[in-house]
C-alpha cells in the first residue's frame, strides 16, 4: 500500500462517526470486497489499520487491497446487523465467505385466516398476511412472541376455524384453554369480533403503538388488585415494565415495500447533497450520497430533477424502480418514463425517506468536518452554536449580513454589505451602495439610508432576511440599524463591533438596548466576527477606490475640449489607462478617433507638460 493511499485511508477513518452502522471496503477497481457492521464505526474500522499479531493472514491481505472506505449510519446495532445481511446478499463481497449463505432473519406473521394466528416464520410470502420484522436474532423474536402470548391470549392450534367447521361442533378444547392461554374460539366460546379486537391489539404492538396494550394491562392489573389477586397484579406490572422497554421495528427491511428507489435533497447555497437509497425485495441494497453543483438560480424542484438524472446515469445503473419516493415532485416527470413518483405523508415510505434524509445530513456533516480538519477555523456547526449562545439568539445565525461605510472627507461616499452563510462568505450576494441622500461625512445617516434600502427591497421582493445583522461600530451604529428595522416592522437580531483608540476591535455588543458580551478576544467566535468585519472593510474600501479611480479617469479625459463620452470610452477600451493615452503619438490616436480629435488630445497632454 503506497503512502498516498495510506494517508487517504487515515483521513477517511478519522472522519468516521462513533455511531452504529455498516462499513464497506472497496478495492482499486471500485468493487466492494468486504461488508461489516459496527457498534461504533470509527473504533471498529480503525482496528483494521492497527498493527496487531491477532490479525489473521486473510485480514492482512484484505487491508492491503483497500483504497476506499464507505459507510452507512443507522439507528441501532440491530439495524446494522440487518443492513449488513442485505448488502452481503446483494453485493456478494469476496471476503464475506461465511455470510454468503441464504440465511434469512425471522419475522412475525399475522396469518390471513379465520381467527388469525400469530407465528414465527422465515419465509416472506405475498399471501395477504401481515409480516413484522425482521428481528436481528431468534431470541429477540421469541421474546416478543412470548410477550404477546402472555399478554394477549390467542389460539396456537392449526385447526380450520371457518364458521362452518365451528358450527358442526367437531372440535373440543385443548390444554391451552384450560391453562388460560386460549378463550376457546374452536367451540364458539369466543366470538370472531372479540377475537379480532385482540388481534388488532397485537398488530398495534408490533407496529410500535403500545397504547391499546398498556390500557388493557393497566385495567387487568387494577382488576386483579381489587380482587386481592396480588400475584396476578404483579405479573401484569412486570408485563407493563416489559412493554415500556419494547423496541420499535426497523426501517432497514420492509415486508410491504418490495422494489422502490428513494431520493432526498439537501440544498446548501450553490450546491446540493443528494442521497439515493435502493430497495430491492424489501431490503436496502445500496445507499449513496453525492454533492452536486446546482447553479445560482435553480429552484429545489429543478435541483431534484437534475439530481435524479445524475444518479440514474452515474449511480443507479441507468434504471429506476417503477416507484420512486421523493420529498416533493420533480419539475418534470417526462424524463422518467414509466416511473411513479410518491411523496409520502406517513407510514413506512415516510420512514425510508427520513432514513435517506438522515444519510444525506450525515454525509454533509462529514464533508464539512473534512473541511474543518484542513481549516480548523471553519468548524461551522460548533461556531454557529457558539454564536447563538454568546449573542443570546433564538436560533443559529446561518445567514449573517454586515454593513460598512467608506468615504474620503465626505467625497465619493459608498457603503457595502457582505453576506455570510454557514460561516462562509457568500460573495455572489455581496452588495455595493452609492450614497444618494447624504451630503458630507455622516456615517449614521449613510448607514440609515443603506440599511433601509437593503431591507425594504428584500421585503418588497419577499427575499430571505438574515438571522443576524452586524454593525461595524458600537452602540451608535446599532441604534441606527434598530430604528430602521423597527420602522420596517422587522425583528432581526443586531450585533455591534466597537474599536478602541488604536482602531482594534475590542468589544462585542448584542441586542437592543445593546448589551456588552464578555467574549475572549482569543475565542473562535471573536475571531469569526472580526473576520466578517475585515471582509466588509475590504469590500467597501475596494469599491471606494474603484469609484474614485473611475471618477478620476473620466474627469481627466473630460477636461479635453471636443472629446465626448463615446470618444473617452473608445480610448479607454483600446489603451486601458490614461497613462497609455498620454503616451500615445498622434498616429496611434488618429487611427482610433480621427486626426482632429487626436490633435486635441495630443495638444492637451503636451500643454500639460
Amino acid at each position: 500500500m503506497n503512502e498516498r493511499i495510506q494517508t487517504s485511508l487515515k483521513e477517511q477513518v478519522s472522519l468516521l462517526p462513533l455511531s452504529p452502522g455498516v462499513y464497506q471496503f472497496v478495492d482499486r477497481t471500485g468493487t466492494v470486497i468486504y461488508v461489516g457492521k459496527a457498534k461504533s464505526l470509527r473504533k471498529r474500522v480503525s482496528s483494521y489499520f492497527v498493527q496487531s499479531k491477532e490479525h489473521s493472514a486473510k485480514v492482512r491481505v484484505l487491508v492491503r487491497q483497500i483504497v476506499e472506505i464507505r459507510h452507512i449510519v443507522v439507528g441501532s446495532e440491530t439495524d446494522a446487523l440487518l443492513l449488513e445481511n442485505s448488502l452481503i446478499k446483494s453485493l456478494q463481497p469476496r471476503y464475506n465467505i461465511l455470510l454468503k449463505d441464504d440465511k434469512t432473519y425471522p419475522w412475525i406473521v399475522v396469518r390471513r385466516e379465520p381467527f388469525p394466528r400469530v407465528q414465527s416464520t422465515r419465509q416472506l410470502l405475498r399471501d395477504g398476511s401481515q409480516y413484522f420484522g425482521p428481528y436481528g436474532s431468534v431470541m429477540m423474536q421469541h421474546s416478543v412472541l412470548e410477550f404477546i402470548r402472555e399478554v394477549i391470549p390467542l389460539r396456537s392450534c392449526k385447526l380450520n376455524l371457518s364458521p362452518e367447521q365451528i358450527a358442526r361442533g367437531r372440535y373440543t378444547v385443548c390444554l391451552q384453554y384450560h391453562l388460560g392461554n386460549c378463550k376457546g374460539p374452536c367451540i364458539g366460546a369466543q366470538s370472531e369480533e372479540e377475537y379480532m379486537k385482540r388481534v388488532e391489539m397485537v398488530v398495534s404492538v408490533l407496529k410500535g403503538d403500545l397504547r391499546p396494550a398498556r390500557q388493557y394491562l393497566e385495567g387487568e392489573m387494577s382488576r386483579a388488585a381489587a380482587e386481592l389477586r396480588f400475584e396476578a397484579a404483579q405479573r401484569y406490572k412486570q408485563r407493563l415494565d416489559a412493554l415500556d422497554h419494547y423496541a420499535g421495528r426497523s426501517v432497514i427491511v420492509s415486508a410491504k415495500i418490495v422494489d422502490v428507489d428513494v431520493f432526498s435533497l439537501l440544498p446548501d447555497d450553490d450546491v446540493a447533497w443528494c442521497n439515493f437509497v435502493r430497495i430491492r425485495h424489501g431490503s436496502v441494497v445500496g445507499v449513496q450520497t453525492v454533492k452536486l453543483s446546482t447553479g445560482v438560480e435553480g429552484d429545489e424542484r429543478d435541483m431534484l430533477t437534475l439530481a435524479i438524472q445524475y444518479m440514474v446515469d452515474n449511480v443507479a445503473g441507468g434504471e429506476l424502480a417503477r416507484e420512486v419516493i421523493v420529498p416533493f415532485l420533480p419539475s418534470t416527470t417526462l424524463l422518467f418514463d414509466g416511473v411513479t413518483f410518491t411523496v409520502p405523508k406517513r407510514g413506512e415510505k415516510l420512514d425510508l425517506l427520513e432514513f435517506s434524509r438522515k444519510s444525506a445530513r450525515i454525509y454533509r456533516a462529514e464533508q464539512l468536518k473534512n473541511l474543518e480538519i484542513r481549516n480548523p477555523e471553519r468548524h461551522t456547526e460548533r461556531l454557529m452554536n457558539a454564536l447563538q449562545k454568546e449573542l443570546r439568539l433564538d436560533r443559529p445565525p446561518r445567514h449573517i449580513e454586515c454593513f460598512d461605510n467608506s468615504n474620503l472627507q465626505g467625497s465619493h461616499p459608498v457603503a457595502s454589505c457582505v453576506v455570510f452563510r454557514d460561516g462562509k462568505p457568500a460573495r455572489k450576494e455581496y452588495r455595493h451602495f452609492n450614497i444618494k441622500t447624504v451630503e458630507g461625512p455622516d456615517d449614521y445617516a449613510s448607514m440609515r439610508e443603506v440599511v433601509y434600502r437593503r431591507y425594504s427591497r428584500l421585503q418588497a421582493e419577499d427575499g430571505e432576511l438574515p438571522d443576524l445583522v452586524i454593525a461595524d461600530g458600537g452602540k451608535g451604529q446599532m441604534g441606527v440599524i434598530h430604528e430602521v428595522l423597527e420602522a420596517l416592522g422587522l425583528d432581526i437580531p443586531i450585533a455591534g463591533l466597537a474599536k478602541d483608540d488604536r482602531h482594534r476591535t475590542s468589544e462585542l455588543y448584542c441586542g437592543y438596548p445593546p448589551l456588552l458580551v464578555g467574549v475572549r478576544p482569543t475565542s473562535p467566535v471573536f475571531h469569526f466576527l472580526t473576520s466578517i468585519q475585515d471582509e466588509v472593510h475590504r469590500f467597501a474600501i475596494s469599491f471606494h477606490r474603484q469609484k474614485r479611480s473611475k471618477d478620476f479617469i473620466h474627469s481627466e479625459l473630460e477636461r479635453i475640449e471636443g472629446i465626448g463620452a463615446k470618444t473617452i470610452e473608445s480610448l479607454l477600451r483600446h489603451f486601458r489607462t490614461v497613462e497609455k493615452v498620454r503616451a500615445a503619438n498622434v498616429g496611434e490616436l488618429s487611427a482610433l478617433i480621427g486626426s482632429a480629435k487626436a490633435r486635441k488630445v495630443r495638444d492637451y497632454f503636451d500643454g500639460e507638460r
